[in-house]
C-alpha cells in the first residue's frame, strides 16, 4: 500500500479513480490512525502522516470504492475539561458518504463502565461498530434537471421512505421500504395524481437505532437520530453492497425529477445520536468533543441540551458550521436534492444563548451561492428558552407555520373567537411574515405532520392513545385540538362517519386553498390511521405504514379535485399579500382584491370581528387583482371566488354580495358532498342570491363569465 501525504481538503474520503484521499479534522488529536477493514473484519491501521490546519490527512493509492474504514484518535481524555479521546473506540468519519452495518449496543461502544459514568472503559469497539464506506462519486445523471418550481406553485407531501412504500401491493417485495420503491412508477403516479410537486422525505441521513428502544422491542422509526450527515441511510436501500445506497438514492432523485417532482430532505443538524454524557462514543465525541458539541460552562462533563435528545451541535465552532454547510452543498450538488426542512431550526440560531437571526449559520446560508438557491424550510422552534420563533426567521427562509395548524384545527372543531386569526392564516399570515419583507409563501401551511395525529385520527380521537410506545401513554402531545365527532375511536355509526369524512374534506380544502405553501402529511389523502397514536416515532410496523388496500377512495378523489382547483387558479397561489385596495390596470373592476363577508352578504365590520361568535365567515377573492405576470410578461387575471366557511351545527344561508360583484356564481366545491355521491345539477346563483352551507362545511363559488 502506497501512502502519500494527500490533501487537507475536502474532508472525508474522496476517490479520484486511482486511490482515495482521507482527511479528518481534530483540534485535540495528538495522532490519528485510519483503520481499513476487509470483508472478514480484519483491521489494518495506517497512521495519518500529515496535519495541516488541524486536519489530518493522507492519500492511499489503490484504495477503491467499497472499502470499509474508521478512525482511532489519540489525545487527552479529560471529561471535566470536555475532552473524551480514546483510541480504543473505533469512530465513524463525520464526512462518511455511506455507512455499512449496524450498531451492536454493548459495553465496548461506551467510554465509561455501565453504572459509573465518571469511569473510563478501554474495551475495543471495532467489532460492534458499523463502518464508513469509500464510495464512487460517478453516476449517470443523464439529462436530469431539477424542477426549480416557485414556492407559490408548490404542493409539499411529507413522507417516510418505508411508511410510504412498505405495504403497497403493486410494489415488488424487494423494493418495499426503499429508495427504489419511492422511485417506482406506482408511487410516482400516485403523487402526480394528487397534485404533489415536492416530496419531503423524513430523515434519510444515516441514523442510529436507540438501544433503549431496541431493548423494548421497538426501534427509531422516524430517524431523528443522525450520525452521518452526508450518508443516505442503508436501511432504506434494496442493495446489500456497501455504498450501494448512494447510487440507489441518486436514481430515486432522477426518477422523481423526470416526473417533475422536487425532493426536499428533512435534516437534523441540531444534535447527533451520541446523546448526553451517558451516550456512546462512536464519532464526534471521540474526535473532538468540545468542537462538535455545546458543553455546559459550569461543568464540561455535561452537554447543553436545547433539543430534548441529550446534546446540541456546537454551531459556534467553525468546523461544526463547516460540516453543516459541506453537508448541505453535497446533497445539492452531488445528490441533486432541491431543498431542506431543518428540524428544530431555532437551535442552529443559538450562536451564544438566545436565538439570533444574525447568527453565523444564517450568514453562511445567505452568502452561499449553492445553498441559498434551494428551498429552505425551518421548523421554527426548539425546547430552549425563547425557542418558539414562528415568524422570526430571515427573509430567505420559509417556516412550518404552527399557528396555522392550531387555528385551522380550532375553527373546524367549533372553538369560539378564532375567526380573526383564522382569516389571517387563510390569507398567508401577513402578521407573521410581511414585516420581514417576506411574502405569503413564507408560510408552510399544514394541519397534520408526522408528529401528532393523522388527519383521520384528528377527527376520530379526543385523546392520544400511545400505550404501544411503552411509556404509559405519557409521551406525545396531550393538547391536540382534535374532536372525535361524538365517539372515541372506531365506530359503525353512519352519522359519525359522515361527519368525520366531511371534517377531513374541510381540512384538506382549507389547507389547499389557503395562501402560502400547503403541506400534506403522507396518507392523509387516503384516510390513514395510527389508531390514536400521536407519537409514532418508535413504531416501525403496520401502525405507521400506509395501508394502501384500505384507502378511502372518496377522499383521494376529493384531494385530486382540490389540488386541481388550486393548480388551475392563481387566485389561490398569490405571490403577494392582499392589501384591500381596488384592482387596478386596464379592465380592472375597481373592486378590492379581498373582502370579508358576513353570511348575510354584508362586509365584516370591526364589531363583527370582535363579536366572538366566530363560527361562520365568507371571503371574496378578486381574480382581477392577481399581482404578477405570466411567463410572457402579461398581466395575470383569474376568475373571482367566494369561499364560505361554516363551523355551525345547523345549515346556514350565505348571500352573495350583489354590491361587490354583479355576476352569477356556480358552486365548484362543497365539502358536505362526498365525491362518490351524485351532485345536484345546481343552477347558477344570481347576484344577491343565496347558497346553503350544510353544518360544518365549506362551499366554494366561482364567478361565471357575463
Amino acid at each position: 500500500m502506497q501512502i502519500w501525504p494527500g490533501n487537507a481538503y475536502p474532508l472525508g474520503a474522496t476517490y479520484d479513480g486511482s486511490g482515495t484521499n482521507f482527511a479528518l479534522f481534530s483540534e485535540v488529536a495528538e495522532r490519528v490512525e485510519l483503520c481499513l477493514f476487509d470483508a472478514d473484519g480484519v483491521e489494518t491501521r495506517v497512521e495519518l502522516p500529515e496535519v495541516d490546519g488541524l486536519v489530518w490527512h493522507a492519500f492511499l493509492l489503490g484504495v477503491e470504492p467499497g472499502q470499509l474504514y474508521g478512525y482511532r484518535v489519540y489525545g487527552p481524555y479529560d471529561p471535566e475539561n470536555g475532552q473524551r479521546c480514546n483510541p480504543n473506540k473505533l469512530l465513524l468519519d463525520p464526512y462518511s458518504k455511506a455507512i455499512h452495518g449496524h450498531f451492536q449496543w454493548d459495553q465496548s461502544l461506551f467510554g465509561y463502565n455501565f453504572g459509573d459514568p465518571d469511569s473510563r472503559n478501554d474495551e475495543d469497539s471495532a467489532a460492534q461498530m458499523p463502518k464508513s464506506v469509500v464510495i464512487s462519486p460517478f453516476f449517470d445523471w443523464g439529462v436530469d434537471r431539477p424542477p426549480k418550481r416557485q414556492y407559490a406553485d408548490t404542493v409539499i407531501y411529507e413522507a417516510h421512505v418505508k411508511g410510504l412504500t412498505e405495504r403497497h401491493p403493486d410494489l415488488p417485495e424487494e423494493l418495499r421500504g426503499t429508495y427504489a420503491g419511492v422511485a417506482h412508477p406506482v408511487i410516482i403516479e400516485h403523487l402526480q395524481s394528487m397534485g404533489v410537486t415536492a416530496l419531503e422525505l423524513m430523515p434519510v441521513h444515516h441514523f442510529a437505532n436507540d438501544s433503549t428502544l431496541l431493548d423494548k422491542g421497538l426501534s427509531n422509526y422516524w430517524g431523528y437520530n443522525t450520525i452521518g450527515f452526508l450518508a443516505p441511510d442503508s436501511k432504506y436501500s434494496s442493495s446489500a453492497t456497501p455504498g450501494g445506497q448512494v447510487q440507489e438514492f441518486k436514481a430515486m432523485v432522477r426518477a422523481l425529477h423526470a416526473a417533475d417532482i422536487e425532493v426536499i430532505l428533512d435534516v437534523v443538524y441540531n444534535h447527533t445520536a451520541e446523546g448526553n454524557h451517558m451516550g456512546p462514543t462512536v464519532s464526534f465525541r471521540g474526535i473532538d468533543n468540545a468542537a462538535y458539541y455545546r458543553l455546559e460552562d459550569s461543568d464540561k462533563r455535561y452537554y447543553t441540551d436545547y433539543t430534548g435528545t441529550g446534546n446540541s451541535l456546537n454551531v459556534r465552532h467553525p468546523h461544526s458550521l463547516q460540516l453543516i454547510m459541506d453537508s448541505l452543498r453535497y446533497w445539492v450538488t452531488e445528490m441533486h436534492v432541491d431543498g431542506f426542512r431543518f428540524d428544530l431550526a431555532a437551535t442552529l440560531a443559538r450562536e451564544f444563548y438566545d436565538v439570533d437571526r444574525l447568527s453565523s449559520f444564517f450568514e453562511l446560508v445567505q452568502q452561499d451561492p449553492t445553498v441559498s438557491q434551494v428551498k429552505l424550510i425551518a421548523e421554527p422552534w426548539d425546547i430552549g428558552p425563547g425557542g418558539y420563533q414562528v415568524g422570526n426567521f430571515p427573509p430567505q427562509w420559509t417556516e412550518w407555520n404552527g399557528k396555522y395548524r392550531d387555528t385551522v384545527r380550532d375553527f373546524w372543531r367549533g372553538e369560539p373567537a378564532t375567526i380573526g386569526e383564522f382569516a389571517a392564516r387563510l390569507t398567508g399570515s401577513a402578521d407573521l411574515y410581511e414585516h420581514s419583507a417576506r411574502r405569503p409563501v413564507a408560510s408552510i401551511n399544514f394541519v397534520t405532520a408526522h408528529d401528532g395525529f393523522t388527519l383521520r385520527d384528528l377527527v376520530s380521537y379526543n385523546e392520544k392513545h400511545n400505550e404501544a410506545n411503552g411509556e404509559g401513554n405519557n409521551d406525545g402531545e396531550s393538547h391536540n385540538r382534535s374532536w372525535n365527532c361524538g365517539v372515541e375511536g372506531p365506530t359503525d355509526d353512519p352519522d359519525v362517519l359522515e361527519l368525520r369524512g366531511r371534517q377531513q374534506r374541510n381540512f384538506l380544502a382549507t389547507l389547499l386553498l389557503s395562501q402560502g405553501v400547503p403541506m400534506i402529511s403522507h396518507g392523509d389523502e387516503l384516510g390513514r390511521t395510527q389508531q390514536g397514536n400521536n407519537n409514532g416515532y418508535c413504531q416501525d410496523n403496520e401502525l405507521t405504514w400506509i395501508d394502501w388496500e384500505s384507502a378511502d377512495t372518496d377522499l383521494m378523489a376529493f384531494t385530486r379535485k382540490v389540488t386541481q382547483l388550486r393548480r388551475d387558479h392563481p387566485t389561490f397561489r398569490r405571490r403577494r399579500f392582499f392589501d384591500g385596495r381596488p384592482a387596478g390596470g386596464k379592465g380592472g373592476s375597481g373592486l378590492p382584491d379581498i373582502a370579508w363577508l358576513r353570511p348575510d352578504g354584508s362586509v365584516m365590520t370591526e364589531d363583527d370581528w370582535g363579536s366572538g361568535f366566530g363560527r361562520a365567515v365568507a371571503v371574496f377573492l378578486n381574480g382581477e387583482a392577481i399581482t404578477g405576470t405570466d411567463d410572457r410578461g402579461g398581466r395575470v387575471t383569474d376568475d373571482s371566488f367566494i369561499l364560505c366557511f361554516s363551523a355551525h351545527d345547523e345549515p346556514l344561508e350565505f348571500i352573495t354580495p350583489k354590491e361587490l360583484h354583479e355576476t352569477h356564481w356556480e358552486v365548484v366545491l362543497d365539502t358536505a358532498v362526498a365525491p362518490s355521491a351524485e351532485e345536484a345539477d345546481l343552477k347558477p346563483i344570481i347576484p344577491g342570491g343565496s347558497v346553503t352551507v350544510q353544518p360544518r362545511a365549506m362551499v366554494v363559488l366561482r364567478s361565471l363569465a357575463e
